[in-house]
């Protein structure tokens, strides 16, 4: 099996969720790695709060397709893009 990485969507920031097991909702998984990482500091330091407004405002996609904070994951790398960042 392959990840084959989906063209970015423009203008957003693009995090990789690598998971050895699935997950049952990715708001969480998400704000961990968006805390996790050091390429945008305006999304590390992001609450709660901002990120539940950025689902509400249709802001996190997956597959071009926009996510929802009770989404799932599937195990393996899922390409999650913030839109405006």
């Amino acid at each position: 099996m392959s990840d084959s990485m989906p063209a970015a969507v423009p203008n957003s920031f693009r995090i990789a969720l690598t998971l050895e097991n699935p997950e049952s909702r990715m708001d969480n998984v998400l704000l961990n790695a968006l805390r996790d990482q050091d390429e945008n500091m305006k999304l590390k330091l992001i609450s709660r709060t901002a990120l539940k407004d950025l689902f509400n405002e249709k802001k996190v996609w997956i597959k071009g397709q926009r996510a929802k904070s009770s989404s799932s994951l599937a195990k393996g790398t899922t390409y999650v893009d913030i839109l405006g960042f």
